[in-house]
């Protein structure tokens, strides 16, 4: 008698579906993108977008600065922010919604970042088209979108020429670095007062020495 035994295979496993885009390996591939990335790593905003990306179906649009255009900011600009306005500036470039190249024409001024608030005096970014172009306004930028870096149905990276400066973050450093116009009004009616002051010491000195003189020839 020969016995025969089946051998037991084991159930074809389906391949791992594929996780979300990062936009981190996305720009680095594109190139001249080093300094957006090393603030996306360095405020985790990268994490929180896969994250992000993972967890919901509405997709992102991603603002990407060149290297160029953060060279172009004030020096000293982006090493003077702290923390928090470096999570702030990052997301700032960032929509929580996809929105095609072709699609700019149809969203709501202000258009809500990640940021925060978008209403005037916090974090607004306006929008206008005309024909193929989009052009982005924070108040205190003005720059187009000159490049699609990559589209998925998902996440839409576009490139753009300067950096988004929300006025949050750099009309409230401005005003803080200006002096205020009531203290130097007031540093000024000091120094008046000071300078009064003396003058009217030295006519009376020379008020006394004249008596002294006077008395001394009589």
């Amino acid at each position: 008698l020969h016995c025969s035994t089946a051998s037991a295979q084991a159930p074809a496993q389906s391949p791992a579906p594929p996780g979300p885009p990062d936009v981190t390996k996305i720009l680095q591939k594109a190139g001249q993108y080093s300094v957006f990335v090393r603030l996306l790593k360095s405020t985790q905003v990268s994490d929180r977008l896969i994250g992000e990306l993972k967890d919901t179906d509405d997709g992102k649009t991603i603002f990407a600065p060149t290297d160029k255009a953060f060279s172009a900011l004030k020096s000293g600009a982006l090493n003077s922010l702290n923390d928090e306005q470096r999570v702030q500036l990052v997301l700032f470039h960032v929509i929580p919604s996809y929105i095609p190249l072709s699609q700019f024409q149809t969203v709501s001024n202000p258009m809500r970042t990640q940021a925060g608030d978008s209403g005037d005096g916090e974090f607004p970014l306006n929008v206008t088209t005309s024909g193929n172009r989009v052009v982005l306004k924070t108040g205190l930028t003005k720059t187009s979108v000159s490049d699609t870096i990559y589209t998925d149905g998902q996440l839409a990276v576009y490139r753009v020429d300067q950096v988004l400066q929300p006025l949050q973050v750099f009309a409230a450093r401005s005003s803080a670095l200006a002096p205020a116009p009531g203290i130097s009004r007031k540093a000024a009616d000091v120094d008046g007062k000071s300078k009064a002051s003396s003058l009217a010491m030295q006519n009376l000195a020379l008020f006394v020495v004249s008596v002294i003189a006077f008395a001394l020839s009589l």
